[in-house]
């Protein structure tokens, strides 16, 4: 039985999203469309995005006329989870550097970006590691990347499987380290403790007694980002191939 929190849905269960690819095209802003289906849904279901991004550049997509992005959606999880909001209130967060300490932290970086100076890929920018507070992300082209440059390595990366090949590369080298490797998105992959993928923001609505709990995303193949979420036992997985896809299959199943 679901909390009070939600006594004015009519159907006690929770739909959670991806961003890019699922919400908004990558790294760009949420359609005029998605948002007026969202709001129709919220009248029915709890609704409620997870992002592996930090919470401002997920607002840079879906925020809208100035507004607070975790207003717009009753559960609010970015970096999987690891920064969270319930209804537009802070829930308490855990932090990478903390669980994995300096010393080691230094011990990556340093061979991530010696790995990135020895890359042969046709373009490289800059930003090649971003430290956020639930994990790092790592980008072989950089995140300073254009949406054009991104669109290139995207397709280049599907041919060469440049991020693929430095995954694998660390899980050898780093053995030692309890860590995920996540492929998501065009151009990058995040490397966090094992445990903190997205299946982390579940832990914040476990209290709530949901009928169902339905996942959208978009990577949802194993070593992509929404693989493990998208697969686990608590969720109801739908994977699609962009926001019109997820437009499409919101209207089938719950404004039909």
């Amino acid at each position: 039985m679901a909390s009070s929190t939600f006594a004015d849905r009519p159907l006690k269960k929770l739909c959670l999203f991806d961003v890019d690819g699922t919400l908004t095209p990558a790294r760009q802003q949420v359609s005029r469309e998605m948002l007026e289906v969202l709001v129709q849904l919220r009248k029915k279901v709890a609704i409620g995005f997870v992002g592996g991004s930090d919470l401002g550049k997920i607002s840079e997509q879906l925020a809208v006329d100035g507004g607070r992005v975790v207003d717009g959606f009753d559960y609010g999880f970015a970096e999987n989870g690891l920064t969270a909001y319930k209804m537009g209130k802070e829930l308490p967060s855990q932090s990478f550097i903390k669980f994995f300490g300096d010393t080691e932290y230094k011990k990556l970086v340093n061979f991530i970006l010696h790995y990135v100076a020895d890359l042969d890929i046709p373009i490289k920018r800059g930003t090649f590691v971003e430290f956020r507070n639930g994990m790092i992300n790592v980008s072989p082209i950089g995140r300073n990347a254009t949406i054009q440059e991104r669109n290139e390595f995207e397709a280049y990366d599907k041919i060469h499987q440049v991020r693929a090949q430095f995954v694998q590369k660390l899980k050898e080298t780093f053995p030692q380290y309890d860590l995920t490797y996540s492929i998501g998105g065009q151009i990058s992959f995040d490397v966090f403790p094992r445990g903190w993928d997205k299946t982390y923001s579940l832990k914040h609505v476990e209290d709530e007694g949901f009928e169902e709990i339905h996942f959208f995303g978009d990577k949802t193949y194993q070593g992509g980002n929404d693989y493990e979420i998208y697969t686990d036992s608590r969720t109801i997985g739908h994977s699609v191939k962009s926001p019109e896809d997820t437009i499409r299959i919101l209207k089938e199943l719950f404004l039909s």
